[in-house]
């Protein structure tokens, strides 16, 4: 998963920055646009056209037979089955050759989010008072099967950040907690420990952004985890994804502010429904001019 993050984020480096010296906001667009046309062809060549275009041809051809013969209640019933039928069909010759663009899609949408949907934390004066829960939480994580070792976890945090509160820790979750601010701006590393193990977090603060950054670090082989998609490390490819054989599991910020993208819904969910609109309104767009039935 580390080489998959890793290829992409070279890939779309490049692809991004081809648009970015006009401006996030046309990037995100174009290069959805883009992918929304690319999916497009590929499932031109996918599917089977004629197949779907008959099973069109045919829906039309009942419901043209309703309206016919609209006063014979056996016809109309058949037709109604038939219309169901077709549509199980219809439906099933579009959704099958989607499914595998769904692994492209998660991997571009995640390049996205990590590029355009985080601002960096405040920072706050060095002398500044802090009030609970003004600052931004940090959880660590541990590996389930080793959940008391969350007793012997440590928390280092660099010059420019400061705790705001003790470390927490809950035994019985796995779990540990401990509420911290910027004072300088600039990108920190947090040290975590757990014997002779070091795993760090990256924590933007401050207006001058990394070129991807993110609130989470997740464990290698947590993807596989299909009823827990926030933990799947192929989300989260602006930092190393943890080893497999790590005690911890997950390293994570409270959610960074959402960026400003001024028209444009910001934060994850706006990157992501930008991402699915200007890829379907692209993809719309080139229906006729490549010629492909869905």
């Amino acid at each position: 998963m580390e080489a998959l993050n890793s290829a992409a984020s070279s890939l779309f480096d490049v692809v991004f920055g081809a648009f970015e010296w006009i401006g996030p906001r046309t990037a995100l667009i174009a290069v959805s646009g883009i992918f929304g046309v690319l999916a497009l062809l590929a499932f031109k060549y996918m599917s089977s056209q004629s197949s779907i275009a008959k099973a069109k041809g045919k829906i039309t051809g009942h419901l043209i037979e309703i309206r016919i013969y609209q006063d014979d209640l056996r016809v109309v019933a058949s037709s109604f089955v038939k219309i169901m039928l077709r549509n199980v069909q219809y439906l099933a010759l579009n959704f099958l050759p989607f499914l595998p663009l769904a692994v492209p899609f998660a991997v571009l949408a995640a390049q996205a989010v990590v590029r355009y949907a985080y601002s960096g934390a405040q920072v706050s004066p060095a002398d500044a008072k802090v009030l609970s829960g003004r600052g931004v939480l940090l959880e660590i994580e541990v590996a389930p099967e080793n959940m008391q070792l969350v007793k012997d976890l440590h928390v280092a945090l660099p010059p420019g950040v400061r705790a705001v509160s003790p470390l927490v820790r809950s035994v019985s979750e796995g779990r540990a907690w401990q509420e911290i601010v910027a004072t300088t701006a600039g990108v920190h590393a947090i040290d975590c420990r757990i014997g002779s193990e070091h795993q760090s977090k990256q924590f933007v603060a401050g207006d001058e952004v990394p070129r991807r950054m993110q609130p989470r670090r997740a464990l290698a082989s947590d993807w596989w985890r299909i009823h827990d998609p926030a933990r799947w490390s192929i989300l989260w490819p602006a930092e190393a994804t943890l080893p497999a054989d790590s005690q911890f599991r997950s390293i994570s910020l409270a959610k960074y502010p959402a960026r400003d993208l001024g028209w444009l819904p910001g934060g994850e969910g706006g990157v992501l429904i930008v991402l699915v609109v200007a890829s379907m309104l692209f993809g719309v767009l080139a229906l006729k001019p490549l010629k492909v039935t869905i």
